[in-house]
């Protein structure tokens, strides 16, 4: 790609010099020696970046160039030239949109490097409007269909709270039905789009460096804080910061996320100043909150702030209608990422997904469709292709799972336990049967007594590494 780079300067001798040394590194130079020949230049070539001097003859001056040009395309860069007596005006041609200034005279190896670091910037921003757009429109609400009825609603309520000036959100659901999903399909609809979404999971992170991860920390603050750390707050300014098993979070870390939510400013740790940002906080747990508030491990005022807008994703099981509908999109979807021409699923295939409990829900019913259209070749997926469908044999598990007079919890620690049994109490296999992120098994097995807490954090840190 042959970048264009604009030079707007009324010197003849500078214009020539300028251009004798960018052509040289391959851009394609176009000159301005007026305020009005510059707008025009800029309309009619597109340049990526803009050389621009601050006096210039005329009727325009520098800053009003640099207006008219950021409403041609606000994405094109502007350094602005300007010598030693106007750098005060330069700093404001910054605040205005420009990229950087250069003070005359100047070397025109600092240019180079200048109009070189420019547009490395523009390639970068170029990439994350890119990533941005494809992420768009793969969390957009338009693909989030269902013939659920329950669904629907959520779906609906969704879409109200994307379009709204709500900043605080909360997502209840068991692990794997798409807390993430529709987290990613609220920013992506909301006005916040172009700003970053920013996740953290509040189980994977150590309790001593949560906060730090999240309200960032000043030089000293601690012992390993050798500089200084924006933490995702920060980051997240204007857009949306995704808390995901907020329940899990330390209390410490509750009464700071608290103040933020009812102040919208925080301290960095070790800081004196507050920092105000525009951020939707939007939590997500599968725990019991109004439990958890009861037994003294969740604040009662952080719960009633992040509960006034609540979404509730019920479990896969409970939405039978979505299991084959589901199946059959994952299925497209592999069929375009494989390369693969798979037609469907077999009657009796459809009936062994239906029959099947989904304790990892939409997660695991993923997992299994790639899991069948990876390893098998037939142009559709039948019964015994489905690891559900098998008796034990080499590389599948089959647990058993008793429900009659039992909790959810008795059930769900109970399958837990039998599945790790199942995999001789390998954790990565286990989450993989069960659907489940690895921390997520960790927490699980903490809060059921299935491991100890040491033991969870020496294997936390130790997936981290």
């Amino acid at each position: 790609m042959k970048f264009t780079v604009l030079v707007v300067d009324d010197e003849k001798v500078l214009r020539y010099s300028l251009r004798e040394v960018l052509s040289r590194e391959g851009y394609h130079v176009v000159e301005a020696d007026t305020g009005e020949a510059a707008v025009e230049a800029a309309a009619a070539h597109a340049p990526d970046v803009v050389l621009l001097d601050m006096k210039l003859p005329g009727k325009l001056d520098g800053l009003e160039v640099l207006s008219r040009i950021k409403e041609i395309s606000d994405e094109t860069v502007v350094i602005m030239m300007t010598a030693y007596a106007s750098v005060g005006t330069a700093v404001e041609a910054m605040r205005c949109g420009a990229y950087d200034y250069v003070n005359k005279p100047f070397k025109l190896e600092e240019i180079r490097l200048t109009v070189r670091r420019a547009l490395d910037t523009l390639s970068l921003r170029k990439e994350v409007a890119e990533i941005r757009g494809r992420e768009k429109a793969r969390y957009s609400f338009d693909r989030l269909r269902s013939p659920s009825p329950v669904m629907q609603a959520v779906y609906d309520i969704a879409r109200r709270i994307a379009e709204s000036a709500a900043n605080t959100v909360l997502i209840s659901g068991e692990s794997g039905t798409g807390k993430e999903v529709l987290a990613k399909a609220i920013h992506f609809g909301s006005d916040r789009a172009g700003r970053p979404f920013m996740d953290i999971n509040c189980t994977a992170v150590p309790e001593t460096l949560l906060e730090s991860e999240l309200f960032g920390h000043e030089k000293g603050a601690f012992t390993d804080a050798k500089t200084e750390k924006q933490g995702l707050f920060e980051l997240a300014d204007g857009g949306t910061l995704f808390l995901d098993e907020i329940g899990d979070m330390s209390y410490s870390t509750q009464s700071k996320l608290l103040r933020f939510l009812e102040e919208r400013r925080f301290k960095r740790v070790g800081g004196i100043s507050d920092i105000e940002v525009d951020v939707r906080v939007i939590g997500a747990t599968n725990r019991d909150l109004e439990k958890a508030v009861r037994d003294g491990s969740f604040r009662a005022d952080l719960y009633f702030r992040i509960k006034v807008l609540p979404i509730d994703i019920p479990p896969l099981r409970e939405r039978p209608e979505d299991i084959g509908f589901l199946a059959d999109q994952f299925i497209g979807d592999y069929n375009r990422e494989f390369n693969k021409q798979v037609t469907g699923l077999t009657g009796k295939a459809r009936e062994a997904l239906l029959a099947y409990g989904w304790p990892g829900n939409v997660r695991e019913l993923k997992n299994t469709i790639e899991r069948v259209m990876i390893l098998e070749s037939d142009d559709m997926i039948r019964r015994e292709h489905l690891p559900m469908s098998r008796s034990q044999a080499p590389g599948r598990y089959s647990v058993e799972l008793q429900v009659e007079d039992r909790s959810l919890r008795e059930i769900e620690r109970s399958h837990i336990a039998n599945t790790l049994e199942a995999v001789r109490w390998n954790r990565s296999e286990a989450a993989r049967v069960l659907g489940i992120h690895r921390t997520t098994l960790y927490s699980k097995m903490r809060r059921y007594g299935l491991i100890a807490d040491e033991e969870t954090q020496e294997q936390e840190v130790g997936s981290r590494t």
